[in-house]
């Protein structure tokens, strides 16, 4: 059984991509300047889950596209529906194997990146991307 945390955070998930339903390409790569575009936000939180859940515990890129799309600080981008959502799935899914495995212990502990461990423990990263699903929904 998933940890409370990780079930929030799936839930977050579900409700960004039920907000999100029926939307078209056209409509998703449109801008609203300075805002950036709904398939980007898409392939900004892939980007996020990516680094936290997969690269930081296995030092692997599932969808190395997304961070070039759409990661903080990059150029703005307007890439298409479709493929973000199918990098997104990719990697919450594969995210998922990961984040299921977390105990409480297992969140106050953090990851080592490059010999030193990264400020912010499991479960500040986690808390994170579930509040990063919010503000990106409103």
């Amino acid at each position: 059984m998933a940890h409370p945390l990780v079930t929030q955070l799936q839930f977050s998930r579900s409700e960004f991509k039920r907000g999100l339903e029926g939307l078209t390409d056209e409509e998703a790569r449109r801008r609203f300047e300075p805002m950036n575009c709904i398939s980007w936000m898409i392939a900004h939180l892939a980007s996020q889950e990516q680094r936290y859940w997969i690269t930081m515990p296995t030092g692997k890129s599932l969808v190395p596209a997304v961070n070039e799309l759409a990661a903080t600080g990059r150029p703005a981008t307007t890439p298409p529906l479709a493929e973000m959502w199918e990098a997104w799935e990719a990697i919450t899914q594969e995210a998922d194997g990961f984040l299921n495995t977390l105990t409480s212990d297992v969140l106050t502990t953090h990851f080592i990146v490059n010999g030193k461990p990264v400020p912010e423990s499991a479960g500040s990263m986690l808390r994170r991307t579930t509040y990063h699903y919010w503000y990106r929904a409103v």
